[in-house]
């Protein structure tokens, strides 16, 4: 569409703040630029903000793309704000941030030609919290931070009384917009409101399924089968961050409006249950999900009578149709439980709009589904995208599954896989000084040289110590190593004089590690050597047997490796950026469990060269200096007095 290019149209941006406490408020507002500190105080808290020399005035402003808008970098096209606070103590601050039409101006151009654009100020650079979006006025006020209907909603967010966060908001006229007519000199200005409050955040923050719903998903959709909305696409933003693992958010319940996760990556690998036995309930799968141990998932996930529905009903029912004519299970066989696996019908649910292998839930591994395919085999998702049959006596990678509580809610985020949603509760900031024993199962931590310096919590298996792993198989100039497990065919147990046992603990600790981190690992501690074959327990990894009565064999090192069936024996990457690699485990008298790079797991005689996950304990006075514990920002620790 041609746009006249004599069209002068000037866009300006006035402040206001609003701090609230309870139903009362105090508003103050601003107008003009400069330097000067606002600070607004009402009870117990003070919000200020900072002006900036900059504002947004756009006089003789052309419409433009979405593209030229978020990079516009000269003096005058954004405008920086800071919301911050000087409550002394330990306190969480919720807030809201919007926008309000305040032209006066006759000559005023409609606010759906207006794009706006927020962005949070980092270290990094600036962070998305918004796609832009036009100019567009809320129906509903909300109550509870007084935001007033009549205003646009840009961002919610929480920070702790300590923190302080910085906002760059640019405006822009939509490309769209045909000025032919409106005979120039138009005007359109803005007013930002930030709406605070002090104390409970629950009315404030969204829910899971809301945000959900009526979020952006990117390339994503929404697929309603009438029971549940199913999230659809090749890569919505749908990921969230809990309890130190990646998750991706499947769908949500129309009537609990509890909202079912699974696992971005494979957890660990391990068997179903014995040939031929394709049941969930009372399967070794049931039995690892819900262990409430620290050997098993639920064991290790944080507070989960605070974040999932314990009780929640999983449908095993039966089915042996290709994807895409299976329906609905008809709840023939269900499982009440607080971690699951997905059935076949949400995999295929989550497909719809979307060919077969592109969709979000393929991440290019095998892994367990809860549906049983006939009599002797279950549906296992193979790395292309299709799902078959598989004997449950074979170890394939796992993806737990668990359903939010309705009441859950999103702290932060946008949802996508470089800053996915967190929630309430589970988005700990201020960790300096915090010892590393008291984090959770796949939370990342800096820990060794160079490219090997990424290392994952496994557990807190042994009291006070914190089990580390390496985030992948070591590499030498971006080349995975391998190594030999024994000498021999028949060198099944590790030690420190096996071959992988000697490397580990000899030029591993020299030339991987090195003497600062070294230094940080218990010196010895106990490695378990149990057996798992074909069809048998992932318990039997380090128990005498599965009433876990007694230990397995046992020896006693500085490094060693994980076992079958551990927390984080899986691949967390598609296999094509993986390699193969050893367990702690025998498989039998003359092989060894290993991860292959497709996530299952197999056996191999110990003379065969694979990659090499190295585990450790860190001591108990190791603590966190920096850090959030995600993949972008590992904890970075130290030892401690």
């Amino acid at each position: 569409m041609k746009k006249r290019e004599n069209i002068i149209i000037i866009v300006v941006l006035v402040v206001m703040i609003v701090a609230i406490i309870g139903v009362s408020y105090a508003a103050f507002s601003y107008s003009k630029t400069g330097t000067k500190l606002n600070s607004i105080t009402t009870g117990s808290i003070t919000m200020t903000y900072e002006e900036t020399d900059n504002t947004i005035s756009l006089s003789g402003a052309l419409p433009t793309t979405d593209e030229t808008g978020k990079v516009r970098l000269n003096d005058g096209e954004y405008f920086d704000f800071t919301v911050s606070s000087n409550i002394s103590g330990d306190v969480n601050i919720n807030y809201e941030i919007s926008a309000k039409d305040v032209t006066s101006s006759d000559r005023k151009i409609d606010g759906s030609n207006i794009k706006l654009y927020l962005t949070r100020l980092t270290g990094d650079g600036e962070e998305e919290l918004m796609t832009p979006e036009v100019y567009n006025e809320e129906t509903s006020a909300n109550n509870f931070t007084g935001r007033p209907s009549g205003e646009m909603s840009l961002y919610t967010s929480s920070m702790n009384s300590s923190e302080s966060n910085n906002y760059r908001l640019r405006m822009w006229v939509d490309e769209d917009y045909n000025p032919q007519g409106d005979g120039g000199n138009l005007t359109f200005s803005v007013q930002i409101n930030v709406y605070g409050l002090d104390g409970n955040p629950e009315d404030l923050l969204p829910t899971v399924s809301e945000k959900l719903l009526a979020s952006n998903l990117g390339d994503g959709s929404t697929y309603d089968d009438g029971v549940d909305t199913f999230i659809t696409g090749e890569d919505p933003n749908n990921y969230i961050w809990y309890s130190g693992k990646l998750w991706r958010a499947v769908s949500v319940n129309k009537e609990a409006n509890t909202t079912k996760l699974v696992t971005q990556w494979n957890i660990s690998a391990t068997t179903y249950n014995p040939s031929k036995q394709t049941n969930f309930e009372g399967s070794y799968m049931e039995d690892w999900l819900n262990d409430t141990t620290i050997d098993g998932f639920l064991g290790n996930l944080r507070e989960p009578d605070k974040f999932i529905v314990t009780d929640a009903v999983w449908d095993a029912t039966m089915d042996d149709r290709d994807l895409g004519s299976i329906t609905r299970p008809n709840g023939t066989t269900t499982v009440s439980k607080a971690v699951g696996l997905l059935n076949i019908y949400e995999y295929q649910s989550s497909y719809t709009g979307t060919t077969y292998g592109n969709g979000y839930l393929n991440n290019g591994l095998y892994w367990w589904t809860l549906t049983p395919y006939r009599s002797s085999y279950v549906r296992y998702v193979y790395d292309d995208g299709t799902a078959r049959g598989n004997a449950p006596t074979t170890s394939t990678g796992v993806r737990p599954s668990i359903n939010l509580k309705s009441s859950v809610r999103i702290v932060d985020g946008n949802g996508t896989i470089e800053n996915p949603y967190r929630l309430e509760g589970d988005n700990d900031t201020s960790l300096s000084g915090t010892l590393l024993s008291s984090r959770y199962s796949g939370e990342y931590v800096r820990f060794g040289n160079d490219e090997n310096n990424l290392y994952r919590i496994v557990s807190h298996e042994t009291s006070g110590l914190t089990k580390i792993t390496s985030a992948e198989p070591l590499k030498n100039s971006g080349t995975f190593i391998t190594s030999a497990f024994g000498s021999s065919n028949s060198e099944v147990n590790y030690s420190t004089n096996s071959v992988i046992g000697t490397f580990l603990n000899g030029e591993y600790l020299t030339n991987y590690v090195g003497d600062a981190y070294s230094d940080m690992i218990e010196d010895s501690t106990t490695w378990y050597l149990g057996t798992v074959g074909s069809g048998t327990s992932y318990k039997l990894a380090k128990y005498t047997d599965i009433s876990m009565s007694g230990y397995a064999t046992s020896t006693e090192s500085k490094v060693g490796l994980l076992r079958m069936g551990e927390l984080m024996a899986g691949q967390f990457d598609r296999y094509r950026n993986n390699t193969e690699y050893w367990t702690l485990t025998p498989y039998s008298r003359f092989s060894v469990c290993y991860v292959y790079n497709t996530g299952y797991a197999y056996k191999a005689a110990p003379l065969f060269a694979y990659g090499v996950r190295p585990s450790i304990n860190l001591k108990s006075n190791v603590q966190i200096t920096s850090g959030t514990g995600v993949k972008s920002d590992p904890f970075v620790i130290s030892l401690g007095s």
